[in-house]
């Protein structure tokens, strides 16, 4: 492990509780995709999916200019 990632680990210890679960829900992607295996998901998650569902089973679909609207927020590499 490296120099600054054992830092940055050392002070996550004082970092308020909703930082510290959000980068623990962070190294458990990480950890899921190195180990090819299946993400658990979170409730918060999976209520996300099922609206992404029923909203396309309704054929609620972004238009190509939403989603260019929404891309152009953002600097492409």
């Amino acid at each position: 492990m490296n120099k600054a990632l054992t830092d940055v680990l050392d002070r996550v210890q004082s970092w308020p509780e909703d930082a510290q679960a959000e980068l623990e829900h962070v190294a458990l992607e990480i950890e899921a995709e190195l180990r090819q295996r299946t993400y658990p998901a979170t409730s918060e998650e999976l209520a996300g999916i099922q609206r992404g569902l029923e909203a396309a089973e309704r054929g609620q679909f972004a238009t190509h200019e939403e989603v260019e609207a929404v891309l152009a927020k953002y600097p492409r590499t």
